[in-house]
């Protein structure tokens, strides 16, 4: 089958698929799925698992025991001997806890599509899932096509990152399906991030008898807050935030524990590695006689840099006007799984799901009419790296 057959097939049958594709929409953000709720986001896997069946589409799920499942479906390549599969990828879990869908589920106004996850990343899912419906459909490809589902991506993918590395091994490419940006365009560069828990131990007093022999964790954190925030560099994209802290017995007692969590965030892996010594050695510092602190990160992302997305962009940026649409690569602050593939050397473009915005709050939506075109970009896209392949 030529590569034209293949490209018409593609966007012949995803055309007619944007009922069937809200249908599933629908489906998806109707279930409760937060991060923690291992048995909502295990329903969502269940939910595409038999779509995947239905169409005929091999899959496997790794059970988890403290997390949602893992979910890879895969179409196999038609001839042996290219190597280098295409992964697609996307997050199950949301931010909003279980009760949401019974407060506000799904509803739809006009092209806009509200509910829970529609645009973070529920409505990506479903794009996912039909690119690979259309590509078994547009015959067999040189290489194979993965689509990994995970369940903690927004709590730092604790749990899948080692999935992710697995299923990035070896691929020519990876397209990550968050949100398209409500510019309409895809995201190339994303910043990194990590957070972080500070934990510091002191000596208790009374603040009034014997205060000379205490030692202040509340005194020794703040002295570190204040070094830590002055490791913020807006010129170079660098930033840190302690955004919670506790502490203390109470109001007249030197304080002998307490704790704070920091956020960072990063432009390349070269800052990350300066600013995590930087860090280091701000908590390592005794900063008032008797405290002691330790530091542990509780999750983190690799950033998605330039070079990484530029190449694969450019071929996506071709498909897109053809099928009509302009777009642009979009830089952005907050971080995805995208980092971790591109860190491993893989090229990856991020954001190719259906545009959508005010994600993680109450108006949360989702541009339907997105749906298809981006379908098939990302579809022809893939269809585009078999014709290189096979000439």
């Amino acid at each position: 089958m030529t590569h034209d057959t293949r490209l018409a097939l593609a966007d012949d049958w995803l055309a007619a698929q944007r009922a069937a594709m809200e249908t599933c929409l629908e489906t998806l953000v109707n279930i409760d799925s937060n991060s923690y709720d291992k048995a909502g986001t295990d329903a969502v896997a269940d939910a595409i698992a038999g779509w995947c069946e239905a169409d005929g589409i091999a899959f496997e799920r790794t059970p988890r025991e403290n997390a949602g499942d893992i979910l890879e479906a895969r179409l196999p390549a038609a001839t042996d001997g290219a190597g280098g599969h295409v992964l697609l990828m996307g997050h199950r879990d949301t931010v909003f806890p279980r009760g949401t869908v019974a407060e506000r589920g799904y509803t739809r106004q006009g092209d806009l599509a509200y509910g829970p996850g529609v645009a973070d990343m529920k409505a990506g899912l479903v794009l996912n899932l039909f690119v690979l419906r259309a590509l078994k459909r547009a015959g067999g490809l040189p290489f194979a096509v993965h689509a990994l589902f995970t369940a903690d991506e927004e709590i730092g993918s604790l749990d899948g990152t080692a999935f992710i590395r697995a299923a990035a091994e070896g691929a020519r490419a990876v397209f990550n399906a968050e949100p398209g940006r409500i510019s309409g365009n895809v995201v190339t560069a994303r910043k990194g991030g990590a957070a972080f828990r500070l934990e510091v131990s002191g000596r208790a007093a009374h603040s009034g008898v014997s205060h000379q022999d205490g030692a202040s964790a509340i005194e020794a954190l703040a002295r570190k807050i204040v070094k830590l925030h002055a490791l913020t560099d807006y010129a170079s994209g660098v930033t840190t935030n302690v955004g919670v802290i506790e502490g203390g017995v109470s109001r007249n007692t030197v304080a002998p524990a307490a704790s704070a969590q920091l956020d960072t965030r990063f432009v390349d892996n070269a800052q990350r590695e300066a600013l995590f010594q930087a860090i280091a050695a701000i908590v390592a510092e005794e900063e008032v006689p008797g405290t002691r602190a330790t530091l542990t990160q509780t999750s983190g992302f690799l950033p998605l840099e330039p070079e990484m997305s530029a190449a694969l962009f450019a071929r996506y940026q071709v498909q897109a006007a053809r099928l009509g649409f302009a777009v642009e690569g979009e830089f952005t602050g907050g971080c995805s799984d995208a980092g971790t593939t591109a860190s491993l050397g893989v090229p990856t473009l991020c954001g190719t799901g259906p545009v959508g915005a005010k994600m993680h709050t109450d108006e949360e939506y989702c541009r339907l009419e997105t749906c298809v075109p981006r379908a098939q970009a990302v579809a022809a896209t893939i269809l585009d790296l078999a014709a290189e392949v096979e000439r």
